[in-house]
């Protein structure tokens, strides 16, 4: 009988720690949401009305080295650059990276934009793998274009090479797959135009999905929601991240990651710091904390900006087992950057990012869906074997999938009360519906994805994994 009670006594208490996770989760969700619409309407009406080209005329605006890495990238990579190079700004340069690409990535290049060796000597301030040549393009339309030819080092590796040639005292680091909206640079660079007592050392901006989207000489001329039931959903899933999640961050100043897809840095701060970390497959969030344990372990006034508006628009995976590739890449990411900066753990040092934004992305990033997976079996087998009623089990159940679909519906209302990207109602019925199938299709997958990581990370594993392109759809001339 004792043991009994003690067997009670403990499904007990792990029923009111699953409870109390589940529901600290819906508050954080709800608390981010509220102060993000805050922040979003704060910006909307500073922002909404300013004539950004007039931004065009400023001699002084920052001058920027947009830097692209680009393994295998054949299949979109022209369309890719040439929306780099048609972006509405005067100070910048596109610096694209050869990572050592296996197919026709190199050809392409040297074939589509003119391209000769270039005379400028190469000096690696950060330590990366061998550079083969560096080119430039004799044709005038592509004078702002860079290549770098290299040999393969992975993704960390390539932005290094391209932030060492960089002559701009900022860098704006892009996947090459990425389109990129024709003012986005004048968006971006607004920040650093405005009088602050802070210095930026990096800015984010909001990435979408371009999956069924038509582009046009590497210009997006429609948005539409993707066929593809899996590149819909995650759709989804960047609404309620960038909308309802980072804007909250950015506003608390508790920020720790900006899109490896879409983010620009301070590049003498970058330097300072020793550039991107080669030996994590995270390495755009490990930056990002590395830059901000540096301002403030060295006490320097500090901050970090996101810009809300859809500036970068990228090719979401089509399949279950690309994303799964990417999903289980992102855990490991995490895990890495969480153990390399551990030191910040509830370190009033650190501030809000010691104090709260470490302990969230250890607790409701990383360790979730292990506490979810366990607390969902767990509860299972005391359904099946009586302890509990399955009438509890499955209004539970309800409960949490109401919570997902209703904060997915914010997610849409959100992106249509701003900017409005998706304009028909058929677009907006294709997302609710997704919305009403994620719980089952998509997040399981995710979950499944993040132990697959753990246990990738538990046995040494480094890899990257190849993220297979399908190629943007083009309207036709």
């Amino acid at each position: 009988m004792t043991e009994i009670a003690w067997l009670n006594k403990d499904i007990a208490i792990f029923n009111y720690f699953i409870l109390a996770f589940a529901f600290t989760v819906m508050l954080s969700y709800l608390g981010l949401a509220v102060i993000s619409a805050y922040s979003l309407k704060q910006y909307l009406k500073r922002n909404r009305l300013i004539p950004y080209k007039s931004l065009l005329a400023f001699k002084d605006a920052p001058k920027i080295s947009i830097v692209a890495p680009a393994y295998n990238e054949g299949l979109t990579i022209k369309e890719n650059i040439l929306s780099l190079l048609s972006i509405q700004y005067n100070n910048f340069d596109v610096i694209v990276v050869n990572d050592g690409s296996k197919d026709n990535s190199m050809e392409i290049l040297l074939t589509a934009f003119d391209l000769i060796e270039s005379k400028d000597v190469y000096e690696p301030k950060i330590a990366t793998k061998n550079v083969k040549r560096v080119y430039v393009s004799k044709n005038p339309t592509y004078s702002k274009l860079i290549v770098i030819d290299k040999e393969n080092g992975g993704k960390a590796d390539a932005l290094n090479a391209g932030v060492n040639f960089s002559k701009n005292p900022y860098v704006l680091c892009i996947d090459v797959d990425c389109i990129i909206e024709k003012d986005a640079l004048l968006k971006l660079a607004k920040p650093f135009l405005e009088s602050s007592n802070k210095r930026i050392i990096a800015t984010g901006g909001v990435v979408r999905i371009a999956n069924s989207c038509e582009i046009k000489g590497g210009k997006l001329v429609k948005v539409n929601v993707p066929d593809n039931l899996l590149a819909r959903i995650q759709v989804l899933e960047y609404l309620r991240a960038f909308i309802l999640g980072r804007m909250a961050w950015e506003k608390l100043d508790g920020l720790l990651l900006i899109s490896g897809a879409f983010g620009m840095f301070d590049k003498d701060i970058v330097l300072k710091v020793g550039g991107y970390n080669t030996k994590t497959v995270g390495e755009d969030m490990e930056l990002v904390v590395r830059m901000r344990r540096y301002m403030n372990e060295n006490k320097l006034p500090y901050t970090v900006k996101f810009i809300p508006d859809p500036l970068c628009w990228t090719e979401a995976p089509e399949s279950y087992k690309i994303l799964g590739k990417q999903r289980s890449r992102w855990t490991r990411g995490t895990m890495e950057t969480l153990w390399i900066h551990k030191k910040m753990f509830l370190n009033p040092k650190y501030k809000i990012l010691g104090l709260v934004s470490y302990p969230y992305w250890l607790l409701y990033e990383y360790l979730a869906p292990i506490i979810e997976l366990t607390g969902l079996l767990i509860t299972f087998l005391m359904a099946y074997l009586g302890i509990i009623s399955w009438t509890f089990f499955a209004l539970l159940f309800l409960f949490v999938y109401s919570f997902a679909f209703f904060f997915s519906l914010l997610a849409i209302y959100s992106e249509e009360a701003t900017f409005k990207k998706y304009e028909s109602i058929k677009d907006i019925f294709k997302l609710v519906w997704a919305a009403l199938l994620e719980p089952f299709i998509f997040h399981p997958f995710t979950i499944y994805a993040a132990l697959k990581g753990n246990w990738e990370k538990i046995r040494g594993s480094h890899s990257w994994g190849d993220m297979t392109r399908k190629g943007f759809e083009k309207k036709p001339e």
